[in-house]
């Protein structure tokens, strides 16, 4: 078996800007792109804050030219899932449902999962009035009534950030009381755009016929009533989960699940890299998961280079 130089884990935009920056350094990177090839912007419509597409891209398409760009220097993209590694190895193991591989520097890129309400009509609206980012989205509903689903600090940051854009922002949370810090809860609280509707559960959002939102029904947990809200947006912000499963146990993770970096991209073990949201719970942005992409590359590519050179032959 031959051990690789770089494999990359992810295929978001982190994974791919490594894969460009690796290829182009000649370090003849292999990604495995995973089961959700692209990442999260797979999910969005239309892209207008990632720079160089003043009229906008997107998102499948933004993931398809980074991905054709990635190939074109030289990376080779694996359509595979990875089901263990082994960091404690040297080279590194990585296995896939399909084959084994090893590699001298391994970079994970393997984001974070928005959770979701679980709806059906959730996932068919993702990127039709449907939201899990405030940031990216919020612009394009101007004027218009949303709705925001949560009750922690992300919920209350995102309602206020949403009344710039909206006319008016309906905070949903199921249960009586909110889990954000009263900071956060006094600044939702004292925003006239914010109404209130606590204790209740979104059980539908309509309407998947006519392929936008246009209301959600409400069901209150105290008595059982149903109502019909109209909304043009629903932003889902009950939080994410990193997709640290694999390195549990083997990476330094934080409280919440991310892999905590330090001096760049590096990771608690010599030779892994991690980048993107998978170690970036706060700014969640295509272009900072690009960025930190970047560092990891550069990274990998400086330590691969100060392998002593009996180890770097195996």
């Amino acid at each position: 078996m031959a051990t690789r130089s770089v494999i990359i884990i992810g295929s978001g935009p982190a994974g791919l800007t490594a894969a460009l920056y690796s290829a182009r350094a000649n370090l003849q990177p292999m990604l495995i792109e995973g089961i959700e090839a692209g990442g999260q912007l797979m999910l969005t419509t239309m892209v207008e804050n990632f720079p160089g597409h003043r009229d906008g891209i997107m998102g499948p398409d933004l993931m398809g030219e980074m991905r054709a760009q990635a190939t074109k220097f030289g990376t080779e993209i694996i359509q595979g899932n990875v089901t263990s590694v082994d960091l404690c190895s040297s080279p590194i193991l990585v296995k896939t449902t399909e084959a084994e591989y090893l590699a001298k520097a391994l970079i994970i890129a393997t984001g974070a999962s928005a959770r979701l309400l679980g709806l059906p009509s959730e996932r068919t609206l993702m990127g039709h009035g449907v939201s899990t980012c405030a940031t990216c989205d919020g612009y394009f509903f101007r004027g218009h009534e949303i709705a925001v689903v949560g009750g922690g600090d992300s919920a209350m940051e995102e309602a206020v950030f949403l009344t710039r854009f909206a006319s008016k922002v309906t905070l949903v949370h199921r249960r009586a009381t909110l889990r954000a810090s009263k900071i956060m809860q006094d600044k939702a609280r004292a925003n006239p755009k914010i109404e209130w509707k606590l204790d209740h559960e979104v059980e539908e959002i309509k309407d998947t016929a006519k392929g936008e939102v246009t209301s959600m029904v409400l069901r209150s947990n105290t008595t059982g009533e149903k109502t019909d809200v109209p909304v043009h947006g629903v932003f889902v912000a009950i939080g994410h989960t990193p997709n640290t499963s694999l390195f549990r146990g083997q990476l330094e993770l934080d409280q919440n699940g991310y892999i905590v970096t330090h001096d760049g991209a590096k990771t608690s073990v010599a030779g892994v890299f991690a980048c993107g949201d998978v170690q970036d719970h706060i700014y969640r942005q295509a272009i900072t998961a690009a960025g930190s992409g970047c560092m990891a590359a550069l990274d990998a590519e400086h330590h691969l280079e100060n392998i002593p050179e009996h180890l770097a032959a195996v």
